[in-house]
């Protein structure tokens, strides 16, 4: 059997495959982020997954892809845990750019993540090219749920957000001084703690105001992650994230300026690497059989 996993900082979606393909089940643990979070700690959400625990002596073959797992260090980190608890399992970890372009094509083009981070590559059929390293949460994820929840709290306090969308942000959140400065500089995990803020954009009714600042974090992704590829205007363009399922118009509107092309807007990234998983995996090892 092999289990398959895209994890990010916020939350982690697994599926189970038997021989055949089928589903054996889906789960979701916490996010598995071995940039951020501390060893014991994704120790800790894979052990409390149930699922996971019944079948962990029976899965063949692990295959994860995660958010932080594109050095070395966090990536053999969590490979050892995998090792560790899928005890009779063949580990492959990998960065979350890849099963990003898993799914969303087998073709040439750029493939971009709008999740808690951000990212993107040029995928050139056969493999990915990275032409900007990413330095994270502080310095980069370009309209990420971490860069929007950062807007938001910014806007709160410059008091530039309109009265009535301050009203509503206060109902939903603790915006107390203390309380966001705990949860930025003492608290594991900044950058998750940043992104539930964003969930305020998508989940109410759009306004001028939320519309602006995802116009402008969505121009900014393009024009430093997208535009810095020579193939850009020659491929499609693939989005890959809630965000980018929520933001669709404006993403379109972002890039008709450029003259680029929108591909395929993909809101779980599990669901496309099922199918490639099935179509180009399990299909090839049946037919050697």
């Amino acid at each position: 059997m092999i289990l398959i996993a895209d994890g990010g900082s916020t939350k982690c979606d697994w599926i189970l495959l038997d021989d055949s393909g089928e589903i054996v089940f889906k789960t979701r643990t916490e996010g598995l982020n071995p940039a951020v979070f501390e060893k014991s700690l994704l120790e800790e959400r894979i052990r409390d997954n149930q699922e996971l625990a019944d079948y962990r002596e029976k899965i063949d073959v692990v295959n994860f892809y995660g958010a932080g797992c594109g050095t070395k260090r966090p990536a053999a980190m969590l490979t050892k845990i995998f090792e560790e608890y899928f005890v009779n399992s063949e580990v492959v970890v990998k960065e979350d750019m890849v099963a990003a372009v898993y799914a969303a094509t087998t073709e040439p083009g750029i493939v971009c993540i709008l999740g808690t981070g951000s990212n993107s590559c040029y995928y050139d059929g056969d493999d990915i090219h990275m032409t900007v390293d990413s330095l994270g949460y502080i310095l980069m994820d370009e309209a990420s749920g971490n860069y929007f929840g950062k807007r938001l709290i910014r806007d709160y306090y410059y008091k530039r957000m309109p009265p009535e969308v301050a009203s509503e942000f206060e109902k939903r959140f603790d915006l107390s001084s203390d309380s966001i400065k705990q949860n930025l500089y003492k608290k594991d995990n900044p950058n998750t703690y940043l992104a539930s803020f964003a969930e305020f954009i998508f989940t109410s009714e759009r306004n001028g105001y939320f519309y602006k600042i995802v116009t402008e974090g969505i121009q900014e992704f393009v024009e430093n992650r997208v535009l810095c590829f020579a193939e850009a205007q020659n491929v499609p363009i693939h989005f890959i994230g809630s965000i980018a399922h929520f933001s669709e118009d404006i993403i379109r509107a972002a890039v008709w300026p450029y003259n680029l092309t929108v591909g395929n807007i993909v809101r779980r990234p599990i669901d496309g690497i099922l199918d490639y998983y099935r179509n180009e995996v399990i299909k090839k090892k049946t037919n050697k059989v």
